[in-house]
This record gives structure tokens, sequence and C-alpha cells, in this order.
């Protein structure tokens, strides 16, 4: 199970922490990633990290911006978000792949979510 948290509302240029913690199963061996649902828009990829933190990816929207992180010990995953943009409000999710070898930025190489965190950025 998956637990996400940390959303709010921020006013542009402002900066929030997600978390994202696992309970139930170990997914310290797994990537992670975190995707978002803005209203009216198909859920999209934001980025993931691979089991051991040693590579990271991207959206290009928030490249630069974004940083996700995870920490072992804590089974806990983070995604730092800064410098937010309007654009940047949606519910975010964040999800594991089923496989030790799963990895990926589409929603289909994921198969465990948690149940997401509103992150309303005001202007």
């Amino acid at each position: 199970q998956l637990q996400a948290s940390g959303g709010g509302l921020v006013q542009a240029g402002g900066s929030l922490r997600l978390s994202c913690t696992a309970s139930g199963r170990t997914f310290g061996r797994y990537a992670m990633g975190w995707f978002r649902q803005a209203p009216g828009k198909e859920r999209e990829f934001v980025a993931a990290i691979t089991w051991n933190g040693s590579n990271t990816y991207y959206a290009d929207s928030v490249k630069g911006r974004f940083t996700i992180s995870r920490d072992a010990a804590k089974n806990t995953v983070y995604l730092r978000m800064d410098s937010l943009e309007p654009e940047d409000t949606a519910v975010y999710y964040c999800a594991s792949p089923k496989k030790i070898s799963g990895w990926g930025t589409s929603i289909v190489d994921y198969g465990f979510w948690g149940q997401g965190t509103l992150v309303t950025v005001s202007s």
C-alpha cells in the first residue's frame, strides 16, 4: 500500500514536498514514480527514481524545478517541488512497478498506486 501526503495550496513560485510511504510491502527494491492528473486531463508522468536512487528521470515540464528522492530506511519516496506554477495544479500520485525490474514513464509500467494528494498552485 502506498500513502501519498504533503499536498496543499501554495502561491506561484512557492515550494512543497510530497511524501509517499509504503506499507505492507517492501518497496526498497522497486523503482518508484510520481504522476499527476490535472482536472479534465489525462494522468501524466512527472518523475521516477531507481530502487537505489542512483538514477532519476523527469518530465521536461518539471525538469530543474522538481527533485525526486527516496529514503530506504523509512520506505518513503519524496517529490520536492520548487518554483511552482499554476500549471502544476493537479492530484499527484506515487506508484511502483509490479516487478522488481520494472521501470518506465508510462502508466502501464506501474502496477501499484497511492491514493493521490492534491496540489493547488494559485497565481
